[in-house]
């Protein structure tokens, strides 16, 4: 049998896929609230695509105790894992990488979810965060509510200053979730890759135990001196 280092290190990395596959699941269950701001940040496919991560890791991690758990001359369980690993990684760098490419364009992208929004919404984090407009004064303006009451005082906002206007404090607000939503995603890949090697070093040790027990039996079970 492998040694109990080995074996030691395969379960600490199975383990941190199901950790990873499970924070991924709770938080792409839990983000589904009705919360504005979260909301424009994350969509119903991103959540879904958070979720299947989740899903993909933890039958991954399913799988390694399955192929682990076979006897030394069966190997087909631990490939068939360092494939389904291959596949975890790919979905990860996607996703991980979409979001990441989302963050360089946060001020254009979110200027498109701001004008779907209703009057109200944008009532709202105008009052939030003490601005008045998107880009400036004039873009998706919405009067009423505590603070852009009238046009003759979003007029009067002296434009140097970004946080008058909305779009520096959502995507600010918004770029602390993404930043680390894609950063934990990555994250995910140091668990896929110790799993990979893992198994890799598994299936040569069970490879040399099976070559060297047939060695044994052709020589009559007497074994090496």
């Amino acid at each position: 049998m492998p040694s109990k280092y080995l074996h030691g290190f395969y379960a600490f990395f199975t383990l941190s896929i199901a950790v990873s596959g499970i924070v991924s699941i709770v938080f792409s269950l839990l983000w589904r609230r009705s919360d504005l701001l979260l909301n424009m940040t994350f969509s119903h496919a991103d959540l879904t695509a958070g979720l299947a991560v989740g899903i993909a890791l933890l039958l991954t991690s399913s799988l390694s105790v399955g192929a682990i758990i076979q006897r030394n001359h069966v190997t087909i369980g631990l490939v068939i894992l360092n494939w389904a690993l291959i596949a975890d990684a790919v979905i990860v760098l996607v996703v991980g990488s979409f979001i990441w490419f989302y963050t360089l364009r946060e001020r254009s992208e979110f200027h498109t979810q701001y004008a779907k929004l209703q009057s109200s919404q944008r009532i709202t984090i105008q009052d939030q965060f003490n601005c008045c407009g998107y880009f400036n004064a004039s873009d998706l303006i919405e009067f009423g509510g505590s603070f852009c009451q009238n046009s003759t005082f979003a007029n009067a906002l002296n434009i140097t200053i970004t946080s008058n206007f909305c779009v520096t404090p959502v995507t600010k607000h918004a770029d602390t979730s993404l930043n680390n939503v894609f950063s934990t995603i990555y994250g995910f890949m140091a668990g896929i890759i110790g799993l990979f090697l893992s198994s890799l070093c598994v299936i040569k040790v069970r490879q040399e135990i099976e070559r060297f027990r047939k060695i044994d039996t052709k020589r009559g079970g007497k074994g090496f001196v």
